[in-house]
């Protein structure tokens, strides 16, 4: 993989710095802008084109969840983590919801930082323990309903595939690889699978999938 151009938001110089300073030791990734909150680094986005953007939550001007959702909308390429001191279920759900790729809390180890800025670039996503807890639990109190043969979901062989490639956090490349296909197709059936699920991303058919058990 080539070098993944990486900016930071957070207005607080100390961490920013601190943050930047602890990832060093990994070369494929260079921070290439920070900023002091999300006005300022919607700016820097359009002038320097990260891959992945590291945002804090709480920031003065624009904060971390709107930018989220500008980002995803205006350069839906650039992959968010968000990087907040907020250890509650609310915002996790709500922010994945508005886009975000993954979500840590400040007192991640610089290694899982790197895994996860790795992992989003690969994947699109990137799910640790806490956020997976939050993101089962939230989809299972969605809604709640009786099992019925006459509402069971019903997909293809090859949607199986893709469904089951994703799941296991491969690319769309790599899965057009694996079953012979083409990446375009891929993802068309990625789009069409998402329609039919109500979800809007990989990590919505990933949990959509293991709540209706859909992958073995």
């Amino acid at each position: 993989m080539d070098q993944i151009k990486v900016a930071i938001a957070d207005d607080h110089q100390i961490f920013r710095k601190g943050v930047i300073l602890s990832m060093r030791p990994y070369t494929n990734i260079k921070f290439i802008s920070e900023a002091e909150n999300g006005e300022e680094l919607l700016k820097k986005i359009k002038e320097t084109a990260p891959d992945v953007v590291l945002c804090d939550l709480k920031m003065p001007v624009k904060d971390g969840i709107d930018t989220t959702k500008q980002i995803t909308k205006e350069f839906p390429t650039i992959r968010v983590i968000i990087l907040t001191m907020y250890e509650d279920e609310r915002f996790v759900g709500h922010l994945m919801d508005c886009g975000a790729a993954g979500y840590l809390l400040k007192s991640t180890e610089p290694a899982e930082i790197r895994k996860a800025v790795m992992e989003v670039m690969r994947t699109g996503f990137y799910l640790n323990p806490f956020v997976n807890k939050v993101l089962i639990k939230k989809n299972y109190s969605k809604q709640k309903f009786n099992p019925s043969l006459s509402t069971e979901v019903v997909i293809s062989d090859r949607e199986k595939e893709v469904l089951t490639l994703v799941c296991m956090e491969f690319t769309a490349v790599e899965i057009a690889r694996k079953m012979d296909i083409s990446a375009r197709t891929v993802e068309a059936i990625k789009d069409r699978l998402m329609e039919r699920f109500g979800v809007k991303n990989s990590v919505g058919l990933v949990f959509y999938a293991m709540k209706n058990q859909l992958i073995e």
